[in-house]
């Protein structure tokens, strides 16, 4: 599906959803893991009318597309490790747009109050009497564990999830405290941006007490034409990531649901070669006749 067919889908009802509410002059949108198809209706439909679109390095060009010739487009960084406008600029631009009586768009990877700020932009905003709405997005865990063939939650093996922020590991964290409260029972893990802290995490989990043997996985790039996986374990975790070199992010899955995963992938494969050996099998035969 072209990015241009998404602004043609129609709703149902009629329902006008491209226009920012007159009540809300900025709208915070999660653009979703980068997939196009990702994207909720809503918010193409308001990155199609936005008169100024503010975004962050992980949405996709697919996504900014839909945007029309006639809009500013702010780009605001944000990307771990890597040069980005800092927050007080960002605020400061979303107001300056928005009391130019311009429909804003802040565009964030992901969803926006998932470790995305976005809640923090609104606060912000409504201190200055400028109202916004919030447009949620598949986040990370959700859009990279589907597109992984991974379930977060499975019966009998994860019963909870758990999304942590691998960029910051607190006090509490560093004294086991923190570690053992993340090791609940039948719990799975999801580290966002934690590639570079994997030794510390591992070390954090396995100090608590979990088994050398958990399965874990990278997701870098999840959800997109790029997509790569590297499964390890909590004692080969270290390793793996320092061998991992990627340009896209990455993203931690910890837990026995991965191994659910890998099973699934090995029984879809036998499906898929069997029905390869069918097709193959069958044309000999036509062949010989």
């Amino acid at each position: 599906m072209e990015s241009a067919d998404i602004i043609e889908l129609k709703h149902s009802h009629n329902v006008n959803l491209g226009d920012i509410s007159p009540s809300h002059r900025v709208a915070i949108v999660g653009a979703g893991c980068g997939d196009v198809e990702l994207l909720t209706l809503k918010a193409a439909r308001l990155i199609s009318s936005a008169d100024a679109l503010i975004y962050d390095s992980l949405v996709s060009e697919d996504i900014l597309d839909l945007a029309s010739n006639e809009c500013e487009m702010h780009f605001a960084g944000k990307r771990c490790g890597m040069p980005s406008a800092k927050q007080d600029d960002i605020n400061q631009l979303l107001l300056a747009c928005a009391k130019r009586g311009l429909k804003v768009v802040r565009l964030k990877g992901g969803d926006p109050n998932v470790f995305g700020r976005g809640c923090e932009e609104a606060m912000f905003l409504a201190k200055q009497g400028i109202a916004s709405q919030f447009i949620p997005g598949v986040t990370a865990a959700l859009g990279c564990a589907a597109s992984a063939g991974i379930p977060l939650t499975h019966r009998g093996v994860a019963r909870s999830v758990t999304l942590v922020t691998g960029t910051v590991i607190d006090d509490s964290c560093q004294t086991g405290v923190g570690w053992q409260a993340l090791l609940t029972a039948q719990s799975t893990l999801v580290f966002y941006m934690g590639k570079e802290l994997a030794a510390h995490i591992a070390h954090g989990l396995l100090t608590a007490g979990a088994s050398i043997k958990l399965p874990m996985v990278f997701i870098s790039s999840g959800a997109r034409v790029e997509q790569k996986l590297s499964f390890a374990t909590l004692g080969t975790m270290a390793e793996v990531a320092s061998q991992l070199h990627v340009s896209g992010p990455t993203l931690m899955i910890v837990g026995e649901v991965v191994s659910v995963g890998q099973e699934l992938a090995q029984l879809i494969n036998q499906v898929e070669c069997s029905k390869n050996n069918g097709i193959s099998s069958d044309k000999d035969m036509s062949e010989s006749a």
